[in-house]
This record gives structure tokens, sequence and C-alpha cells, in this order.
């Protein structure tokens, strides 16, 4: 490997910067909807037979309302899917997903514009 290889290379590497926020605010909420998604798991099942029992209008009102309310005590609020939020993988940003990647549009831009993301370019006219 020659010297001017090695210096595109540091350039290169010094160039690509991501945003100076992905280890503060990113890695936290990522971990926490980590552990939202772990917990949606392992109530999934019981979720499910609460849900069926209140809402079988087969079973009498009195034991309904009291699988209701064990259900409403019993379970973590994080059981719930809706509290589940797709985040880039990167920097934790739960808006402007690219679904595709699994990345927010402002890390897929500056991947797109770096070259890492083969097949696409960045659009001129």
């Amino acid at each position: 490997m020659s010297a001017p290889d090695a210096a595109k290379r540091a350039a290169y590497r010094l160039r690509f910067k991501l945003p100076q926020y992905i280890d503060i605010l990113g890695a936290r909420k990522i971990q926490r909807d980590h552990l939202r998604r772990v917990i949606y798991d392992q109530h999934e099942v019981d979720r499910r037979l609460y849900k069926a029992i209140t809402r079988d209008e087969s079973v009498e009102l009195p034991v309904r309302l009291q699988v209701q309310r064990l259900f409403e005590t019993e379970m973590p609020r994080d059981a719930s899917q809706t509290r589940i939020v797709d985040r880039c993988i990167v920097t934790g940003r739960p808006r402007g997903l690219v679904s595709f990647a699994g990345l927010s549009r402002i890390v897929v831009r500056q991947m797109i514009h770096y070259g890492h993301i083969n097949g696409v370019s960045k659009a001129s006219w």
C-alpha cells in the first residue's frame, strides 16, 4: 500500500462523520425500544388470551370485567404493541425512517453522498 492510498483512506474516514448526538440521544432510546420489544414478546400470548376473553360475549359480564381488571393490573404497559416505535439503527431517530434500510433519511443521505450504498447516487439535473 502506497502513501497516497493511506492518505486517501484517512481523508475518507475524516470526511464521513455521523451526527454527534448518536451516543447521547440514540443509544438510550434504542435500548428502551429493544426492551419494549422483549417485553411484548414475553407477554404476547397472555395479552391475546385476556383480550379474547374480554371480547367474547358468551362469557358472563362479571367474569369479563374481572378479567379486564386483571389485564389492566397485571400486564405491563410496555407489553402493548403500540408502544413499540421503529427507530433508526444508527441514531435512534423515530421520524423520517427509510424502511428498506432501517435508517433515518439523514443517515441514508450521508451514506449515499459518500458512496456507502451501492447503486444509488445523488440526483442532479
